[in-house]
């Protein structure tokens, strides 16, 4: 159980080396780190920074508490967002920004690589079946609860959990279409009212679903924003990837 494997994991680190190998899935250069005969998988979609050491460690952690196969595919093909255009405090760095977000992190262009990625990466690891997750950080949450709504379904296709922290563009709408079990750790910096309709839908009869707000915590504290030379966030951090990890191992 996550429960027990989360008590044995080695403490979170500022300084990581991450424990996965580099592979290609679909065409896009994928972080894949787990057993190599997995028995369920979850696909693991970054914050527009990327496969930072923050988010390749949080991967290491899924996979090390679950005992399952964890993919991160580079969907932004080595050119994430430059930190430096954030805040967009200028012209300059709005614009660039804009034309980043145009060309790299279109919402429905990259929903479809992640349905090629699913694919594909079923055929590959044939002994998952249907078993898959996956969960997204900030800008990978919305594909992530994008994927587990409308269309979750048939073989190839299917997910059968998911979750995100952080997200962003949160709309109630996409929590009102949710197939499958879905878990929500938000922080502060999301807006307040949308959370909570989140967690008024997923508590309706036929949802299941868990949505908490870590209240001490910044946008961003379990991706690539996440500061892991800071006590507190630490501890945060390690508490979201151990929460995230039993729920979605109760339901993978």
């Amino acid at each position: 159980m996550a429960t027990d494997a989360c008590s044995k994991l080695a403490p979170v680190v500022s300084d990581y080396t991450p424990q996965g190998t580099w592979d290609t899935v679909a065409g896009l250069k994928t972080y894949t780190t787990g057993p190599p005969n997995p028995t369920r998988a979850i696909i693991d979609i970054y914050d527009i920074f990327g496969a930072a050491p923050q988010t390749l460690q949080g991967a290491d952690r899924l996979s090390s508490a679950l005992n399952c196969l964890v993919l991160v595919p580079d969907f932004f093909n080595g050119t994430p967002c430059n930190p430096a255009w954030v805040p967009p405090d200028t012209d300059e760095k709005k614009a660039a920004l804009g034309q980043w977000r145009a060309e790299r992190a279109d919402a429905e262009a990259n929903l479809a690589k992640v349905l090629e990625v699913r694919k594909e990466a079923g055929e590959k690891w044939k002994s998952v079946g249907e078993r898959w997750g996956v969960f997204g950080l900030c800008w990978g949450g919305k594909l992530s609860v994008l994927v587990c709504g409308e269309g979750n379904e048939g073989e190839g296709r299917i997910f059968v959990v998911g979750g995100t922290a952080h997200p962003s563009r949160v709309d109630a709408r996409d929590a009102e279409a949710l197939t499958v079990p879905y878990i929500c750790l938000a922080s502060p910096g999301e807006p307040v009212d949308v959370i909570a309709q989140y967690k008024e839908i997923l508590s309706k009869p036929g949802k299941i679903g868990h949505v908490e707000t870590y209240e001490t915590m910044f946008h961003g504290w379990m991706g690539a924003r996440s500061k892991l030379d800071d006590e507190k966030n630490r501890s945060e951090y390690e508490r979201g990837y151990k929460q995230i990890a039993e729920f979605l191992s109760k339901y993978l």
